[in-house]
């Protein structure tokens, strides 16, 4: 089995995974085996979303697409309102553009 996962970390941010050992992956996660991982300085983290999958395959497709959505998506599905995501891609995609440029000088 395979699991996507969300963490909740102290700063409020989400880290999203894939593993095949989430009591493992948790672990490693808490310890801070890696000072260059994202979430090694917002520990402690919290488990708040898994999903399990039988195919490794599936479940990286869902790890990216999930990593590509805004917090809005991913606390949508940590809530367990999956019906609120065709409304909040439809929301996020209707947006007025205002024109103006957002590069830097």
């Amino acid at each position: 089995m395979y699991h996507v996962y969300i963490l909740r970390c102290s700063d409020g941010k989400y880290y999203t995974g894939v593993t095949n050992n989430i009591e493992l992956r948790l672990l490693q996660h808490q310890q801070g085996l890696d000072p260059n991982s994202f979430t090694y300085k917002r520990r402690p983290v919290e488990l708040v979303f898994n999903e399990v999958f039988k195919d490794i395959d599936q479940a990286i497709a869902f790890e990216k697409q999930v990593k590509g959505w805004r917090r809005e998506k991913k606390e949508a599905i940590i809530n367990g309102d999956w019906d609120k995501l065709p409304e909040l891609s439809k929301a996020y995609g209707s947006r007025p553009s205002h024109g103006g440029s957002t590069s830097s000088p």
